[in-house]
């Protein structure tokens, strides 16, 4: 990593997940701070947020899912839920109240260190970054509205580029399908509306629409537009 060291605020009260946190991000270049409880949690926070926040749901003193919805309140600062709950009702719940993304314990280290840099990405971009995006072949300039996959501009419909104008804004970052409705429908969508939608973006985005390396697909949860690692 370049620039000032990013400081990730881990909140679990199992020992060996902290010090399993603590050691690799460590020497990945992160500054690790640790918090057991909500309450420690929410008082950090307060005094100034973190580049970002891993959080258990399972905390002694309150549920994960209200200090989502606590912090978010007030700030924006990327929340990674890093949790054994499993259940989409579960990942839907943290996403909707405000999460930018959830990983299951047992985890992989690769993994969620790739999340957490998606997430502070992410942070930097709506903190005023260029509004383009570019993973793999695919290119998105918002602002001009244009949209090119392997260097050929690709045509979209207005509700295609919807779609994938709020991927974009949210690169790497699980949407889930009520989020999605909402803001392209209202509350009454239906979710089939909207994988027609995403099934014709597909048709024109990806190489293989039935294998997509774009915008993937979370189970029972809703979408995501990945962000592909690129080398300096």
């Amino acid at each position: 990593m370049t620039g000032p060291v990013p400081v990730v605020l881990v909140v679990d009260d199992e020992p060996a997940i902290c010090r399993l946190l603590r050691m690799s991000l460590g020497v990945q270049g992160w500054k690790v701070e640790e918090a057991a409880t909500a309450a420690a949690a929410l008082a950090r926070i307060a005094a100034g947020p973190p580049d970002v926040v891993v959080l258990d749901l399972g905390l002694p003193d309150r549920d994960g899912l209200e200090v989502i919805a606590e912090v978010r309140r007030t700030s924006a600062v990327p929340i990674v839920v890093l949790s054994s709950r499993e259940t989409e009702q579960a990942k839907v719940a943290a996403l909707d109240l405000g999460a930018d993304d959830y990983v299951t314990k047992p985890f992989g280290m690769e993994e969620l260190t790739a999340r957490l840099r998606t997430a502070l990405r992410h942070r930097l971009a709506r903190e005023g970054a260029a509004p383009t995006f570019n993973s793999g072949d695919l290119a998105v300039d918002l602002v001009r509205r244009q949209v090119r996959v392997g260097g050929a501009e690709v045509k979209l419909s207005p509700r295609e580029w919807d779609i994938l104008a709020l991927l974009v804004t949210h690169a790497g970052r699980v949407l889930t399908h009520r989020f999605l409705m909402e803001r392209l429908w209202g509350p009454d969508a239906d979710v089939q509306q909207l994988r027609v939608y995403i099934r014709q973006l597909r048709q024109k985005i990806e190489a293989e629409p039935d294998r997509p390396r774009h915008v993937v697909t979370e189970t029972g949860v809703g979408y995501r537009l990945v962000v592909e690692e690129t080398t300096p």
